[in-house]
Parts: C-alpha cells; structure tokens; sequence
C-alpha cells in the first residue's frame, strides 16, 4: 500500500512540474502568432507604399515623355531642332554608340548640318573623329502618317556633297531614327537618338566639307 501511494506521489508531483512548461509553451505559440501577424501586416503596407511610389513614379514618367514629345513634333515641325544621336548604325550592319554631342542632325532656318563622328581617337576631316556636312536645305517634306509617326525628310548641299536625309518622330517620346543617303557613295547610314529643340542642344560641330 505504501509502494502504490508513493508511486501517485510522484506522478501528481511530476504533472505539477510539467504543468507551467505547458503553459508557457502555450504563450511562446501565441507570442509567435502574434509577431507573424505583425510581420504581414508591416509586409502589407510596405507592398502598399511601394505600389502607391510606383504609380507616381510612372505618371511622372508619362508626362515627361509626354511633354518631350510635343516639343519634338512641334521643334521638327518648325524645322528649328536637333536629332541628338546615341548610335550610329553602318551598311555593313556595325552598330556603334556614340557621343551625342558629336553625333547629330541639326536644322535651323534652312540650314542643316550632319554630322557622323563614331571615333573617339582618330580626328577625322572634320576634327572630331568623323565626317560633317553643312549645306542649305532643299526638297523639305513634313507629313504625318496613321499612327501618329512623322517623317521629315530634305536634302542638304554642302561643298562637293550632297546627302538626302529622312527622319522619323515615334508619337508618344521624343525619339527618333534617320537615315543619311550620300550622294557620293552608297555608304548608307542610320542613327538613333532623341530630338531636342535646337536651342536646348549642346552639340559640338566640327569642321565641314
């Protein structure tokens, strides 16, 4: 009789000792509940702020392009711009980028000057690694297509060289492609870049034939 009641005293004392690990264990969970909740929450509002900065972000974008491409058109229109050129892309399919500030297509009350410059290293005719050409403007066309994309094209004389020149405006940005036609040789070449009015261009113009 006392084996079987020393044995019950040392059950009740070990569920007494048991007992608080239990609960504790208890609260760690709820503790852990608690916090995940928390993390999710500070998740959610992050997630919100970021799409929130991002929409501005876009609509800031938008109308930026959207204020780049209307002076574009209207600077093209106008014939008073400068085709800034970030590539330069030759018949042989080479395509190399450039400086804009010597790669350029610039025209100005029925001046224009093309400017093709794709070395950094050797000087060129023109001193600044390439080739430019300044000459009055002739046979000029502006026109606007279905989808909104404008085209200008025109010949310039220069001295011993003629190029004929067409650019294309993309509706929406400021960016433009145009092909240079020489007359004294069919190196065709194409470029890439942005239009920008004439007097907020920084391009440097080198010697001409």
């Amino acid at each position: 009789m006392k084996r079987i009641l020393l044995t019950f005293m040392v059950i009740v004392a070990g569920l007494a000792m048991t007992a608080p690990d239990a609960s504790a264990q208890s609260g760690n969970r709820n503790g852990s509940t608690d916090r995940g909740q928390s993390n999710m929450d500070a998740w959610q509002r992050d997630m919100a702020e970021f799409r929130e900065r991002s929409a501005e972000r876009r609509q800031l974008e938008e109308l930026t392009d959207s204020i780049a491409s209307v002076q574009a058109f209207a600077a093209v229109k106008n014939q008073d711009f400068v085709l800034e050129a970030q590539s330069v892309q030759f018949r042989n399919g080479t395509t190399v980028f450039v400086n804009s500030t010597t790669n350029f297509i610039s025209v100005k009350g029925g001046r224009a000057v093309v400017q093709i410059s794709p070395s950094n290293f050797a000087s060129g005719p023109n001193g600044v690694g390439g080739v430019t050409v300044d000459g009055m403007i002739s046979g000029q066309e502006y026109r606007v297509g279905k989808k909104g994309v404008a085209t200008y094209s025109f010949s310039v004389m220069g001295i011993g060289i003629n190029a004929q020149v067409e650019i294309y405006l993309t509706p929406g940005t400021n960016q433009a492609s145009a092909t240079i036609y020489p007359n004294f040789n069919s190196n065709t070449v194409w470029l890439q870049g942005a239009i920008v009015p004439y007097e907020n261009s920084n391009v440097i113009e080198g010697s001409s034939l």
